[in-house]
């Protein structure tokens, strides 16, 4: 069932659940810039959940008359999807969802090892109350959510993890960085968290992460967070 939007168009479901987690663009931005937010959002959950799937070919229109959003901000949310490194354009065949490299997905996760292993230990040395909190709570929704089963949960609250280890940092570009490279791993992530087991293995490497970076312990927080990604890796290897 579809519902009015706020801005006088029918907002799809997919599009509802994408402008919750679109930015708010603000006084500059205008209404252009959210609707281009919300497309881009609602099309990169629809591929990282594999609703797209690797290799299938779409055109923007099928993508503005399913997300009820005109094409410009469409066409926008496409040119950043690109950027993302998750769709091609292809003359003559549209907007291909880009297949999934498991070479690309390995590189992404040496890239990581070494960079995330920096972030925790900046924050492992540096963080406040502000910080461990917010990790403490994102470990205590994540338990709630491999509870209830929620896959989709689960990626949220991971995604928001690490943004808050990368954030710890202090160096916006690197924060960037690693946020598109989560995302471009993360349909192999989505893939792997349908086994029960791995959504509690998560939780569990989360804590220990968030509990070395309560202790102040840096080596402990670069332990917990090379055993989280490894642990990612071999999942994917048992998984192909």
């Amino acid at each position: 069932m579809r519902n009015k939007g706020t801005a006088g168009y029918v907002m799809s479901s997919d599009t509802q659940t994408a402008a919750r987690s679109a930015p708010n663009p603000g006084s500059g931005g205008g209404a252009r810039a959210s609707l281009r937010d919300v497309a881009y959002e609602a099309i990169k959950r629809r591929i990282i959940t594999c609703e797209l799937r690797p290799g299938e070919v779409m055109s923007a229109a099928e993508l503005s008359d399913h997300l009820d959003i005109g094409r410009t901000p469409v066409n926008q949310a496409i040119d950043r999807l690109m950027t993302d490194g998750l769709v091609e354009v292809m003359p003559r065949k549209g907007i291909v969802v880009k297949p999934i490299s498991l070479d690309e997905v390995f590189d992404i996760i040496e890239v990581r090892l070494i960079n995330e292993a920096y972030c925790v230990r900046r924050a492992a040395e540096h963080a406040g109350s502000g910080l461990i909190a917010a990790l403490q709570e994102n470990v205590a929704k994540m338990e709630e959510a491999v509870r209830d089963r929620d896959t989709e949960g689960m990626m949220e609250l991971d995604r928001a993890f690490h943004a808050h280890l990368s954030q710890a940092a202090g160096n916006q570009t690197l924060s960037e960085i690693l946020g598109n490279l989560h995302d471009r791993s993360a349909r192999l992530w989505f893939i792997s968290l349908k086994a029960r087991e791995h959504h509690v293995s998560v939780c569990r490497q989360h804590a220990a992460v968030a509990d070395a970076i309560a202790r102040h312990d840096p080596d402990a927080a670069e332990a917990a967070i090379v055993d989280h990604i490894e642990a990612f890796r071999a999942n994917i290897t048992r998984q192909i």
